[in-house]
């Protein structure tokens, strides 16, 4: 079932158009990211679901119901802010319990809903707690527990863990996932952070800086399988390859010849002689100094950097064409496998499958 659905949306500030015939659907019970660079008009959208700004023109559906022109106080969706917007003059019980109260529920109500919510958030042990005395990570819970306790039919989450440390912020992840999970709200997560939304999302949309969503879907979707240049390069790591597509299966590459490929059916622009971009993940990469057999491209080079990363290590490698190239190697139990050391000469080999053709 339809949760959002957001039809030709048109917003300018100032006269500067900010999104322009915008169509998206949400279904319900997802957990929805919208994911894209600083400026490109996630939060302004998210601002028009929740009512905090009017569409110049187009149309906002929650299910069937048209909310375009409703108020902020008559639509059911609750938002979490980044500065998490808590009341610092009352206790934790007492903003978890501020919505059900302006609603006029009975006491004995309140107090059910109320505890339900802190223990489902881990925070029933500092109910009576002033929110100055909780770290960030239990304050974000709060503004958490604070929405989703009004039970709302969409919650929408605009950059909230982006105050938080590194750390703190996984273990804030994992618990939206499960409080998504638990009560089966619409979640729409925006953040510019490729990694989060990959972590969260069922599925996902992906804006440009013009205000234009360029790729929906699932996370696995769109990162094995990007839509555009634009979205390879902002969902992850990738190296990008320019060429002319020759024989119906090779990318003909300046300096470096001809490379392997599968030509998507679907594609129009996928022909003879097109001039096309291949991206290729850092991971799926295998980096050696040995003569490998059963890949379908190879390519030498010169390692000019080297960069533990704890999981993975990253390697640069400078190509015969002068372009740089980066491997990403899973450290794994008996790592290293084989010593490469800075300008090392090694072979990168990889599978034409793990390569994806887009449009130049």
């Amino acid at each position: 079932m339809i949760g959002i659905r957001l039809e030709n949306i048109v917003k300018s500030f100032r006269s500067e158009l900010i999104l322009e015939g915008l169509n998206l659907t949400i279904e319900e019970g997802k957990f929805f990211a919208l994911l894209g660079p600083s400026g490109c008009g996630k939060t302004t959208l998210l601002r028009l679901i929740a009512g905090f700004e009017m569409v110049d023109s187009g149309k906002i559906f929650l299910g069937d119901q048209d909310i375009t022109q409703l108020p902020i106080h008559e639509r059911p969706i609750k938002t979490v802010f980044q500065s998490y917007a808590l009341f610092p003059h009352m206790n934790v019980f007492d903003n978890v319990a501020y919505g059900l109260r302006i609603k006029k529920l009975a006491p004995a109500l309140v107090e059910q809903k109320v505890t339900r919510m802190l223990k489902a958030v881990h925070l029933d042990a500092h109910q009576y707690k002033s929110i100055s005395q909780l770290s960030g990570g239990q304050q974000q819970r709060v503004a958490l527990a604070r929405a989703i306790v009004n039970e709302p039919d969409v919650l929408l989450l605009d950059e909230p863990l982006a105050a938080l440390d590194p750390s703190l912020r996984e273990k804030m992840l994992v618990e939206l996932v499960d409080l998504q999970e638990k009560y089966k709200t619409t979640f729409i997560y925006v953040t510019h952070d490729q990694a989060e939304a990959l972590a969260v999302a069922d599925e996902m949309a992906i804006m440009n800086l013009d205000g234009v969503i360029e790729q929906i879907g699932s996370p696995k979707q769109v990162y094995e399988f990007p839509a555009s240049s634009f979205v390879a390069q902002f969902v992850g790591t990738t190296n990008i390859f320019k060429g002319v597509i020759r024989q119906e299966r090779y990318l003909q590459v300046q300096g470096l010849g001809e490379l392997e490929v599968v030509l998507p059916a679907d594609k129009r622009w996928a022909r003879e002689g097109s001039h096309v971009c291949m991206s290729l993940r850092p991971e799926k990469i295998e980096i050696t100094k040995q003569q490998t057999a059963g890949f379908s491209n190879m390519l030498t080079g010169v390692v000019e950097a080297i960069v533990y990363q704890g999981r993975y290590t990253q390697y640069k490698v400078r190509l015969k064409n002068d372009t740089s190239i980066l491997v990403f190697e899973q450290n794994e139990e008996h790592f290293p496998q084989q010593e490469i050391d800075y300008f090392d000469e090694v072979l990168l080999y990889w599978q034409k499958e793990n390569a994806t053709l887009l449009e130049r």
